[in-house]
C-alpha cells in the first residue's frame, strides 16, 4: 500500500493494537477517500474508537502502517496533527470562558488569527458568542466542539459519536452542519451507534466486530445485499435499513464494556 495515492487521504494496512494478552484491533485495512465521509460502525469494544484515536496520533498502535494525508504515522506524526480536527469531550473545555474566548485560546494554540463570530455563524452559534460553555445545550454544545475542529481549516476531521444523547431536533441540526462541512471538501471521520445516521450521512462504512472489519461497503450496498439474502422485517415493514445490516452481521445480544 503506497502513500500519497491520489484519491485516497487515509490508508491503514494490518493495524494492530493489544493490550497485554489482548488483542483489541486485529490486522484491520482500509482506505478513506479524500472527500467522503466515512463511518466505523461497531458495538461497544469492537475497536472502533481505538482505530479512530491511533489515526488522530492520540494512541500508540502496536503493529501496521498508517498514512494521513499523505504523511506517515511512525515518521511524520506532527505532520498528521497539522491537517487533522479532533473534537473534544466536553471536559477539554474551560467551562467558565465565554465561546469567543475559547476560541481564541485554541487559536493561540495553532498560533492562528481567526474571526471568532465567522467561526460560531459556521455553526449557528453568532448568539451565543457571550455565552459560557456549561451555559450551552447538549446540540449546542457538539456544535461549538465541530468549530473547534475547524480552527485550522482542517483536511480531515474526526467525530466520535457526536449525536450521542441528543434529542431528535438537535441531531438532525447537526447531520446537516457534517454534510456542510463535508461540500466544502473536508473529509469526515465518525462513529456512531445510530444506523439511521450512518444511512444518511456516510459514503462508506466500515462495520467492526470483535477487532476486525467483518464489511466494508456503501450503505446502500450492504443494504441491498441483506436484502438479496431474502431478508424482510418482520410485520408490516419490508425494506431493510443499516441498523438491520447491524444487527444481522454483529449479533443481537448486548454488550456493555
Amino acid at each position: 500500500m503506497e502513500p500519497n495515492t491520489q484519491d485516497n487521504i487515509i490508508e491503514v494496512e494490518n493495524l494492530v493494537k493489544r493490550y497485554g494478552s489482548f488483542e483489541a484491533v486485529k490486522g484491520i485495512s482500509f482506505t478513506v477517500k479524500r472527500g467522503e465521509i466515512f463511518g466505523l460502525l461497531g458495538p461497544n469494544g469492537a475497536g472502533k474508537s481505538t482505530t479512530l484515536e491511533i489515526m488522530e496520533t492520540l494512541r500508540e498502535k502496536t503493529s501496521g502502517k498508517v498514512h494521513v494525508g499523505g504523511f506517515d504515522l511512525d515518521k511524520q506524526p506532527n505532520k498528521i496533527k497539522e491537517i487533522i480536527g479532533v473534537q473534544l469531550q466536553s471536559s477539554g473545555y474551560y467551562p467558565g470562558l465565554k465561546l469567543v474566548e475559547l476560541l481564541e485560546l485554541f487559536a493561540g494554540l495553532y498560533n492562528r488569527d481567526i474571526d471568532p463570530m465567522a467561526l460560531l455563524a459556521k455553526v449557528n452559534l453568532e448568539d451565543k458568542a457571550k455565552a459560557t460553555f456549561k451555559q450551552l445545550s447538549g446540540g449546542q454544545k457538539q456544535r461549538f466542539s465541530i468549530a473547534t475542529t475547524l480552527i485550522h481549516d482542517p483536511q480531515i476531521i474526526f467525530l466520535d459519536e457526536p449525536t450521542t444523547g441528543l434529542d431528535p431536533q438537535a441531531r438532525r441540526n447537526l447531520w446537516d452542519l457534517i454534510k456542510e462541512i463535508q461540500k466544502k471538501g473536508t473529509t469526515v471521520i465518525l462513529t456512531t451507534h445510530y444506523m439511521d445516521e450512518a444511512e444518511l450521512l456516510c459514503d462508506r462504512v466500515a462495520i467492526i466486530d470483535q477487532g476486525t472489519i467483518i464489511r466494508m461497503a456503501t450503505p446502500d450496498e450492504l443494504i441491498d445485499d441483506l436484502l438479496s439474502t431474502g431478508f424482510e422485517r418482520p410485520k408490516e415493514m419490508k425494506r431493510a435499513n443499516l441498523e438491520d445490516v447491524f444487527i444481522y452481521l454483529t449479533g443481537h445480544s448486548l454488550r456493555d464494556f
